[in-house]
């Protein structure tokens, strides 16, 4: 059991040389109020004035503290191989390998290595010194003292001292593996210590808290600290042990450590003698030696599997950093072949790491050709943009000056050109859209697939850009593919086309349909065949209207009425000029809004559905033909050509060494990363030593 101390000071020590903290290992947490003889306690464990004294903050960093046991063998052994003369002597981290065997020098190292970090106006600062001390006169220890707790700030302090303080400390004592040391002075109430406070926030069950009670002689008059010492006040599962303190006069007077403990037992025989032998600066440290060795034995299970699991973590990271490169041209060819494949196998879907956040890769670029490319196509109106008046407009200058008898098809060509040509801006933006994906697709596999590039961020650098040229230059050819893909349809309306004739051989079916509807709801009276004489009489007559419209009733508005569905201007043309003022015709408006005639309306309703019927059948045909464009031209060129750019581009002897040049940090973090994953296998092979032992 003896033995498990020194097992965790070798851990600390192995933890030390790399300055990692990951490891929680068990230790004896010091926590106080200023003034509360935290030092006091400390010194007298140590028994050696080593810690600086004063007024206000004094403990400003925290400071680890090893006291390490060590008989006369062990004494003479070391002391033949360091030249050291003495009994006792002192190692600080951060001076490597220097001993001090003078303790007022050990104190002084103590305060100018704190003004060093934490500065000379009482700034406090979480980085701690670690000191440890070698003497027979010690039991085997860690302990870590920390500043002490205080509300008002002094000097440069900041203002919010209290919680800097507050949050260093339970930085520590949230540690599960610590024991908190408690420490309180008698001549203060128990049931407002900030010690006991701030450990019940971590340790509720009290589990791992000790109490100490300090300046047991300096309690008033006629009053003892019998009851708290019994734990009738507070009560603490660790227990409650008593010390007396030595007075500022005492430390002035350079009275020894020794002399103190030995008038502490004196003054505790006499005042308490029923608890003498359970309190004292001597019982503390049997007590604290204890119950850490049982700690220790406890977490050494738990300990040893975190230490292998954070082994593996680490192997797992230095191999990610890749060993130095010795054949720097086989590497290259290695990284940019890897580099291609994974970019291809993105595209496939076959890629090792596959993202679950979100679409990536080929299945973004399906989603682009069927999700969005195909819903923004559906968005589109086959007849948006397109007014009934453009519509008759254009009927109307496709006949010239002569009235036309039937629809004119140049008119139906000229519109549907024009909704055609609006298919040619979503189609372009699916080709940007896959584009931008294709690039994405880079920083995917630097980040997911081929971490090695990392190492070599010029390497990455001239990947990114090759890769970028590459699509750069694939661009305008696609485009002007999808831009051909558009012309194509409008050089030729194939009004030929099968599922055009349907629409059409559809459509005269209905308006026979509605012609013969007409002609069964004419009166009984009118013959049969003179009604159908005058319908088609009518029907031209309507034409002619429709044509040129009905000059002479638009000029005799104001004279005659017009009846039915007569074609009538809302807007008159203006009255007549004056006389002697000249007339120009192009002056003339156009009426812009009227109710159209029946033969205009149908007109209108044929050119609709057909420029809807063959506009529905160029969509369908870019819809399926620009996404294969797509893929022609640029994703599957791309991923045939890859490898091959970029072995042309980037394989050539005069740019290996500055390709292969490794990021600044990357070898500095490939060390740190070795030296962590050393000192875990030497940190398990210490615990599995003592396991071997049977020792727990």
């Amino acid at each position: 059991m003896e033995a498990l101390i020194p097992v965790i000071n070798k851990l600390q020590d192995v933890f030390n040389t790399v300055g990692a903290d990951i490891i929680q290992l068990p230790q004896i947490v010091v926590v106080g109020t200023q003034s509360s003889g935290k030092s006091s306690v400390l010194e007298s464990l140590v028994g050696r004035d080593i810690l600086p004294r004063g007024t206000g903050v004094v403990t400003r960093r925290p400071l680890i503290l090893q006291l390490v046991h060590i008989d006369a063998d062990d004494r003479r052994k070391t002391s033949e191989e360091n030249g050291i003369d003495g009994e006792e002597w002192g190692k600080f981290l951060h001076t490597k390998n220097k001993i001090y065997t003078d303790f007022e020098e050990i104190r002084q190292e103590i305060e100018a290595e704190t003004e060093r970090i934490s500065g000379n106006n009482k700034g406090i600062s979480d980085e701690p010194i670690h000191l440890k001390i070698f003497s027979p006169y010690v039991v085997n220890l860690t302990l870590v003292d920390l500043p002490g707790i205080t509300k008002v700030p002094v000097g440069d302090q900041p203002k919010d001292i209290e919680i800097q303080i507050r949050e260093l400390i339970l930085k520590y004592i949230s540690n599960p593996n610590s024991i908190i040391l408690a420490v309180t002075a008698a001549n203060t109430d128990m049931a407002t210590s900030e010690a006991l406070k701030v450990a019940r926030e971590v340790d509720p069950d009290g589990r791992r808290t000790l109490a100490v009670v300090t300046k047991l002689d300096l309690m008033d008059a006629g009053t003892d600290a019998m009851d708290i010492l019994m734990g009738r006040v507070i009560p603490v599962k660790l227990g409650i042990i008593g010390v007396v303190n030595r007075s500022q006069l005492d430390i002035n007077q350079k009275k020894s450590v020794a002399d103190a403990i030995r008038d502490e037992y004196a003054f505790l025989q006499k005042k308490y003698p029923s608890l003498a032998n359970r309190n004292g600066t001597k019982y503390l440290a049997r007590t604290l030696n204890r119950l850490l060795m049982h700690h220790i034995r406890d977490c050494l299970p738990e300990l040893k599997t975190r230490i292998n699991v954070l082994a593996a973590q680490y192997q797992s990271l230095l191999n990610s950093y890749g060993e130095p490169v010795d054949d720097k041209s086989a590497t290259l060819l290695q990284l940019i072949t890897k580099f291609a494949a994974e970019y291809c196998n993105t595209i496939e879907g076959t890629a090792k790491y596959i993202e679950t956040a979100e679409l990536c890769g080929g299945a973004r670029i399906c989603y682009i050709f069927h999700e969005t490319f195909g819903r923004t196509l559906e968005s589109v109106d086959p007849l948006g943009g397109l007014t009934t008046i453009d519509v008759l407009t254009a009927i109307r200058n496709a006949t010239g000056p002569r009235p036309a008898l039937f629809v004119p098809e140049v008119s139906f060509e000229l519109l549907v050109k024009r909704q055609v040509k609006r298919l040619e801006e979503p189609s372009l933006r699916c080709v940007e859209l896959v584009h931008e994906e294709m690039q994405r697709i880079i920083q995917h596999c630097s980040n997911y697939s081929t971490q090695e590039l990392l190492r070599f961020p010029k390497l990455h650098d001239a990947i990114v850009e090759v890769v970028t040229s590459l699509l750069r230059k694939r661009l305008p050819v696609t485009n002007e593919m999808v831009h051909n893909l558009v012309a194509i349809e409008l050089a030729y309306i194939n009004t030929k086309h099968p599922d055009f004739a349907d629409a059409c051989g559809l459509m005269n079916n209905n308006i026979e349909e509605q012609r013969r509807n007409r002609m069964r709801d004419l009166p009984s009276a009118v013959p049969r065949d003179k009604a159908a004489a005058g319908s088609q009489s009518g029907s031209v007559s309507e034409q002619i209207d429709g044509g040129t419209g009905n000059w002479r009733g638009m000029l005799k508005k104001g004279e005659e009425g017009t009846a039915g569905d007569r074609a009538v201007p809302l807007n008159p043309f203006p009255a007549s000029p004056q006389r002697g003022h000249a007339v120009n015709l192009l002056d003339v408006p156009v009426p812009v809004s009227r109710k159209l005639s029946a033969r205009e309306q149908r007109d209108c309703e044929v050119i609709e559905r057909l420029i809807k019927s063959y506009f529905l059948i160029v969509r369908k045909n870019i819809q399926d033909s620009v996404p294969k464009a797509v893929m022609h031209f640029l994703v599957n060129h791309v991923k045939d050509c890859l490898q091959s750019e970029l072995v042309g581009q980037l394989y050539k002897t005069a740019l290996l060494d500055d390709l292969l040049t490794e990021s600044e940090d990357m070898a500095q973090r490939r060390n740190e990363a070795a030296d962590m994953l050393k000192a875990l296998q030497k940190a398990s092979q210490v615990i599995a030593e003592i396991r071997e032992t049977h020792m727990w």
